[in-house]
């Protein structure tokens, strides 16, 4: 998903809890990362590793000019001859702490094994955000959560309207995240030069990592 059909797509949740949502969780984020000039780690569980918002994050890292935006993927398993942001392995989080945003983002749950290396990282000082499906126990470790789905049993806690599905709500997380000010005022005019600065920022995108 590209950004004009981000853009589209928020006009399409417009009305919802949706756009509000994935713009506080983005304002979260970068509240975390900008004072410390990033030290931003994203990790997924042993069956999900969170490949596009890593690129996205990294994309609107350039696109913004906010570099601490570029988030390091942590990995449950490294293949032999990873490069070498693409080769940071679960011990990294082992050495998280004051001053680093740790992201974890999973579609399932995230398992005994890293739930137990997040609440080591808050321990350390790390911020800890969740990118989830609703699990209680990774968002009970989390300093702020945004549920794709609700938990099974809902408890009026910091879940997101249902219905998204954790892909669309990472495009639009990691849009919100780059965003240099807050928006303006819906109207056609404004949404004309949203497409069009979009399109400026889409001419001359920055050479890929991942």
């Amino acid at each position: 998903m590209d950004a004009v059909r981000v853009a589209l797509l928020r006009e399409v949740l417009a009305g919802t809890e949706w756009v509000q949502a994935t713009r506080r969780f983005a304002g979260t984020l970068r509240g975390a990362v900008a004072p410390h000039g990033g030290g931003l780690l994203l990790v997924g569980s042993a069956a999900y590793e969170p490949w596009h918002l890593a690129a996205h994050l990294d994309d609107e890292a350039a696109w913004s000019g906010l570099p601490e935006l570029s988030p390091t993927l942590v990995r449950h398993r490294v293949p032999g001859g990873a490069p070498p942001h693409l080769a940071v392995g679960l011990g990294r989080l082992a050495a998280a702490g004051r001053g680093e945003t740790l992201l974890v983002v999973t579609p399932e749950q995230p398992g005994a094994g890293l739930l137990e290396r997040v609440h080591d990282a808050r321990r350390n000082g790390a911020t800890v955000l969740a990118l989830d499906g609703g699990d209680r126990d990774l968002h009970a470790l989390a300093h702020d959560a945004l549920a794709a789905a609700p938990p099974a049993v809902p408890d009026g806690g910091d879940e997101a309207p249902a219905d998204l599905d954790l892909d669309t709500v990472q495009h639009l997380v990691s849009a919100a995240a780059g965003e240099n000010s807050l928006p303006a005022p819906r109207g056609h005019r404004r949404f004309r030069d949203r497409l069009a600065r979009l399109a400026d920022g889409l001419t001359a995108p920055p050479p890929p990592r991942w």
